[in-house]
């Protein structure tokens, strides 16, 4: 057969060869022919027998999933499932199936798959490409429920025993949880997106992954030898043995470059001059703290509490929350935990929050607004922040704010908090830092008024840099506008690090920028004090800054502050960076 050139969504890097395994989940078979049942309350009775023992099969089934991945991912994976699990006992949910088996007189089969489908159907129909993909997570249990009932086993998955690309519609969380990384090197699917579980499941995992290549798979057969390149979103079927050679290569090419960076990883960041650099990871779960820890990270610079709300169907509590924070402090052992309160609003909309649409949400209700909006949530949050303090080096900070007062709010409510947690007796850190997120220009125009309150600022470059040059990233008619490299998002990251110094706070960032080696001889220069990255660029900047001498990149950073061009910024530093031997 020819060969086939597939291209999706690359979501997990790596670059893998080997054979296919076709996986398909494993329905309840002819359980949706449509049928009556009897009129008489017996038959009800037992339909509902029926509907509950499938219920309580399919709950022990995703609380041993749930076991599995705390043991295996951390607890904040885990989470994935056991929000699937808690879905089971919403009221919008299993009730609605009970009510649908009385009131239609029509079998349990008959319920599951309509309350799936209407409940499926709210999730499809928000805006936020995160949100729409939760629908499946809703599907997965209507398929546990539905072999629940026919008394069948999904056990497809433990007939890989070689090393096998694996291709499949698309994954539920507890199918990826149960996959084994040294078997399944590699992932594609026919639908899915970059904020899927089975995305960031797979990152977890180190699975490279390309993910929404549609009708593609089709022309797919069991055993079929596929390469597959996590980054670029692209896969090889049936390779040439030219391609298959080179795709070997580039994976075993790969894997000592991912060898040489794990050696500069493992190692403290250190300038050519001696000068010690404070190097953290931007982590969304806690498993990845663990994991940012074992890549070399200083700490979390970042720690986005979004995706706790966001995986689960409901709003997490206290003891959730903590649990998660918690993990995320004993895996950095000491070394300082960030945790941003929830930034959710604009692109990231949670259904049981009920939250408006807006015609400009990112200029909207969003992160620290909400907050103080419905101040009893972030009390909670704030609660189990300072109560995970006691485990490690905890601090806090507040996203998107613009002026004083909304810090000033904030800061009022975690003293609230603190107060109850006195009264109750629980431990916590009295002395916790309180920082604030530097993305609305009005922050930074402001950096010398907040530093006399906070204890730290981080730029988060990503935001800051679309409301400075009033420029939509994702818009792709005005995308080549967005550059952080721009003069004036470099005067005002030069004047929120020099207000920082002069109240003796500290500055650190948390955006793209921060990961990028073309910019780090630049913000070493400017005085950055910590910075903050995915944990996968953390060899990177450490291998760039073994290079740098701080003299030289303060002498850079004068310069640069005096071009009136990203363009030039840009050309400055490249010809720094080939003076010192280095190349992009």
């Amino acid at each position: 057969m020819d060969t086939l050139y597939v291209q999706g969504i690359g979501v997990s890097e790596g670059v893998r060869i080997a054979p296919a395994f076709i996986y398909r989940r494993k329905e309840a078979a002819g359980a949706l022919a449509p049928v009556v049942l009897p009129g008489d309350p017996e038959a009800i009775r037992a339909e509902l027998s029926r509907l509950g023992e499938a219920k309580r099969r399919c709950a022990r089934q995703l609380e041993e999933l749930a076991a599995k991945a705390a043991e295996t991912l951390g607890e904040d994976q885990a989470g994935i499932v056991t929000g699937q699990r808690r879905l089971l006992d919403d009221p919008a949910f299993y009730p609605k199936m009970e009510a649908w088996v009385q009131e239609k007189r029509e079998p349990a089969e008959q319920a599951v798959a309509g309350i799936v489908e209407q409940v499926a159907g709210v999730f499809e129909a928000m805006s936020s490409d995160y949100m729409k993909e939760r629908a499946a997570d809703i599907r997965d249990i209507g398929g546990r429920l539905l072999n629940a009932l026919a008394a069948k086993e999904d056990r497809g998955l433990s007939a890989i025993t070689e090393r096998v690309i694996l291709v499949a519609d698309d994954l539920a969380p507890s199918d990826t949880i149960q996959l084994d990384p040294e078997r399944v090197v590699g992932l594609i699917t026919r639908s899915g997106g970059a904020t899927s579980h089975t995305a960031i499941l797979a990152r977890s995992l180190g699975i490279a992954a390309v993910v929404g290549a549609g009708s593609a798979i089709d022309g797919i057969a069991d055993g079929d030898l596929i390469a597959v390149d996590g980054a670029a979103g692209r896969c090889i079927v049936r390779p040439s043995e030219a391609e298959a050679e080179l795709s070997r290569l580039r994976m075993e090419e790969g894997e000592r470059e991912r060898a040489a960076l794990a050696r500069y990883a493992a190692c403290p960041a250190v300038t050519a001059d001696g000068t010690r650099v404070e190097l953290a990871a931007n982590i969304g779960t806690a498993a990845e703290a663990k994991a940012a820890a074992a890549q070399g990270a200083g700490g979390v610079g970042l720690f986005r509490t979004e995706f706790l709300f966001m995986n689960a169907p409901a709003m997490p509590g206290e003891e959730e929350q903590f649990r998660a924070y918690r993990e995320a402090a004993a895996a950095m052992d000491g070394r300082p935990v960030i945790i941003r309160t929830m930034d959710i609003g604009g692109d990231k909309a949670l259904p049981y929050l009920d939250l408006p649409r807006e015609d400009n949400p990112f200029l909207g209700y969003r992160a620290i607004r909400i907050g103080l909006g419905r101040q009893d949530l972030l009390k909670v949050q704030l609660r189990a922040v300072l109560r995970a303090s006691a485990f490690g080096n905890v601090k806090v900070m507040f996203p998107m704010i613009s002026g004083l007062q909304e810090w000033r709010e904030a800061k009022g409510v975690l003293e609230e908090a603190k107060e109850e947690l006195r009264l109750s007796g629980a431990a916590f850190d009295e002395r916790i830092e309180a920082g604030i997120m530097v993305e609305v220009p009005s922050a930074a125009v402001m950096a010398g008024a907040f530093a006399r309150e906070v204890d730290f600022f981080s730029i988060g470059t990503n935001d800051l840099v679309q409301y400075t040059l009033a420029v939509d990233r994702m818009n792709d008619k005005v995308a080549y506008l967005y550059d952080y490299f721009h003069p004036a998002v470099l005067q005002l990251i030069r004047h929120v690090i020099e207000a920082s110094h002069q109240a003796g706070k500290w500055t650190g960032m948390c955006g793209g920028m921060a990961g990028d080696p073309l910019a780090a001889p630049l913000l070493l220069g400017l005085g950055l004090d910590e910075w903050s990255m995915e944990a996968g660029r953390l060899g990177v900047i450490k291998k760039e800054l073994s290079a740098l001498d701080r003299e030289a990149c303060c002498s850079l950073a004068d310069s640069v502050l005096m071009l009136d061009t990203p363009q030039a910024v840009r050309q400055t530093l490249e010809e720094f960076r080939r003076a010192i031997g280095h190349t992009l």
